[in-house]
C-alpha cells in the first residue's frame, strides 16, 4: 500500500514512525529540508522535500497511484487544499487533519467529499473524548468500548490488594467472568498463557461484560475507587475546552488557567456549568481554597508535557486517585508510566489509530492504540465462509503476538476460550501486539 503523508510535523512523523514499522511503502512530504533528513536517517521512509500544496511536487511524489494521502500540517487550510489536489491527480483517499469542529458534521461530510476529502480529523477533539472515556471509572486506566458497549475492554495496574496478584493465569479458573488479554511489565508487552504469573505494578488488559464490572473491580483490588463527580482540568487548551463540554451532565468541571486573559475567553465559551479558576494547577493551597478533594479527576492539558507530568505526580501523592495528562513527546511515555502518574494521553497516538484504521482492508470499525502497551485492539466483523469461522478458536492459528479478547453476536458481549466458535457477521475483539494486517486475512 502507497501512502504519502504531507508534513513533517509531530503528527506526521509519529505516523511515519508508526506505518514504516508495517513494512508499508512510505512517503513524506514537507518543505522543510531538515525535518525530512532526520526522518530519513532512522525510518525506511522515502522523502521529497516540496510543499505540500505544489501541484508539481505532488505529482514527483507519485500521488497519482498513491493509495492514502494524509494532511497533517499544524495548518488546516494547507492541509485541505493539499487533499482536493491529490484527489484531483488520483489518490485514491485523502484525509486532512483539521481543527475547525464545525467541519465534522455529519450533515457536511458529503459536501468535502465531494470536494476531494473523504476524511478529516482533529486530534484535540479525539483527545477530549477519551479523557471524558477514560472518566467512566475511577480504577482504570484505559477504557474501550464494544458493540456499543457490549463488550468493555479496560486497562489497570496491579496492586497489593489485588486477589490475583501472584497467581499463574491458570490458577484463575476457566468460568472467570473475564479474559486477560495483554500484561504490561515495565517496557515489555505480554501476551499471557496459562503458565504466566501476574505481578505487583504490572497493567493488566481484561476484556469483560458491563455485567461484571463490579466484580472485576473487586478482583483487581479497587474497591476504594469511588465514582468521579468532579474534575478537575489544569490548563485552558483547545483539549481542555472540548473535555469540558464532553463531560457528562453530573460531573462538575473546573478548569485552572495561568494565563488571565485566557480565562476571559474561557469563561465565554465553555457554558455556565464549567467554573473557570485563575491560577496555577500546581498550587496546593489554591486546590484546598477550591474545594478540590481527592475523589476529583485531576487532569493536566497544559501545552507542556513535563509540567503536565509532575503536577499529575503531584496530585497522585496528595491522594488523588484519578489523574491524566497530556504527553505529547512521544519519548515521555515510558518515563510518565515507569512514575505512576495515572493515564496518559497523546494525540498524536490517537490520530493514527483513526488514520491507521483507513489502511485495512478487512471490515475493522474500531480500532484502538494502548500507549503504554505499544499494541492495538481492533474490532473486525466476520465475513461469509471466513476463515475463522471454520475453526474453533483454539485451532485458528493467530500468529505470535494476537489474541481475541472477546466476541460480540447479534448485541450480545461474549467472553472466548478454545472451544468457541466464531460466526459470520459476529465482531471479534483482537488484541494485536504486531501488525493488524498480519491477520486480515483470517476475517475476510
Amino acid at each position: 500500500m502507497k501512502i504519502i503523508i504531507a508534513g513533517a510535523g509531530a503528527v506526521g512523523t509519529h505516523l511515519s514512525r508508526l506505518l514504516s514499522k508495517e513494512k508499508q511503502d512510505i512517503v513524506l512530504i514537507d518543505e522543510d529540508h531538515d525535518k525530512l533528513g532526520k526522518m530519513e536517517s532512522y525510518l525506511d521512509i522515502m522523502t521529497v522535500n516540496v510543499p505540500p500544496t505544489s501541484i508539481t511536487g505532488l505529482k514527483n511524489a507519485g500521488v497519482g497511484n498513491t493509495d492514502l494521502f494524509v494532511a497533517v500540517t499544524p495548518d488546516e487550510s494547507r492541509n485541505m487544499t493539499a487533499c482536493i489536489i491529490a484527489n484531483s491527480l488520483g489518490a485514491k483517499k485523502t484525509i486532512a487533519r483539521i481543527e475547525n469542529y464545525e467541519y465534522l458534521l455529519p450533515k457536511n461530510a458529503q459536501f468535502f467529499k465531494n470536494i476531494g476529502i473523504n476524511s478529516m480529523i482533529c486530534p484535540e477533539m479525539l483527545a477530549a473524548k477519551e479523557i471524558v472515556s477514560s472518566l467512566k471509572m475511577s480504577w482504570i486506566r484505559q477504557w474501550w468500548e464494544f458493540g456499543g458497549g457490549a463488550l468493555v475492554m479496560l486497562g489497570s495496574k496491579m496492586r497489593e490488594s489485588s486477589t490475583i496478584v501472584g497467581k499463574k493465569l491458570m490458577e484463575l479458573g476457566r468460568d472467570i467472568p473475564y479474559h486477560i488479554v495483554a500484561i504490561k511489565r515495565g517496557n515489555e508487552t505480554i501476551i499471557p498463557r496459562g503458565t504466566d504469573e501476574i505481578c505487583l505494578n504490572d497493567i493488566v488488559y481484561a476484556t469483560t461484560q458491563r455485567e461484571h464490572l463490579e466484580e472485576l473491580q473487586h478482583t483487581f483490588g479497587k474497591d476504594s475507587f469511588g465514582k468521579i463527580t468532579d474534575m478537575t482540568i489544569m490548563g485552558g487548551s483547545r483539549i481542555a475546552v472540548k473535555a469540558a463540554q464532553y463531560a457528562p451532565d453530573n460531573v462538575n468541571v473546573k478548569i485552572i488557567e495561568a494565563d488571565y486573559d485566557r480565562c476571559l475567553w474561557l469563561t465565554e465559551h465553555v457554558g455556565d456549568r464549567v467554573m473557570v479558576i485563575n491560577g496555577d494547577g500546581r498550587d496546593i493551597e489554591l486546590l484546598k481554597e477550591e474545594g478540590i478533594t481527592k475523589q476529583h479527576a485531576f487532569v493536566a492539558l497544559t501545552d507542556n508535557s513535563e509540567t503536565n507530568i509532575l503536577a499529575c505526580l503531584s496530585a497522585r501523592q496528595l491522594g488523588f486517585k484519578k489523574t491524566i495528562a497530556e504527553v505529547e513527546n512521544v519519548d515521555y511515555i515510558s518515563m510518565a508510566e515507569s512514575l505512576d502518574i495515572g493515564v496518559v494521553i497523546n494525540k498524536k497516538q490517537i490520530a493514527a489509530s483513526h488514520i491507521y484504521q483507513m489502511m485495512l482492508d478487512a471490515d475493522v470499525s474500531n480500532v484502538k492504540t494502548l500507549s503504554f502497551a505499544n499494541a492495538d485492539v481492533a474490532e473486525f466483523t466476520v465475513k461469509e465462509k471466513s476463515y475463522v469461522t471454520r475453526h474453533k478458536v483454539k485451532d485458528i492459528g493467530f500468529p505470535k503476538g494476537f489474541t481475541i479478547g472477546g466476541v460480540i453476536r447479534d448485541g450480545h458481549g461474549m467472553i472466548v476460550n478454545g472451544n468457541s466458535e466464531i460466526m459470520a457477521n459476529d465482531h471479534v475483539v483482537v488484541f494485536c501486539g504486531g501488525m493488524i494486517k498480519k491477520i486480515e486475512n483470517f476475517f475476510n
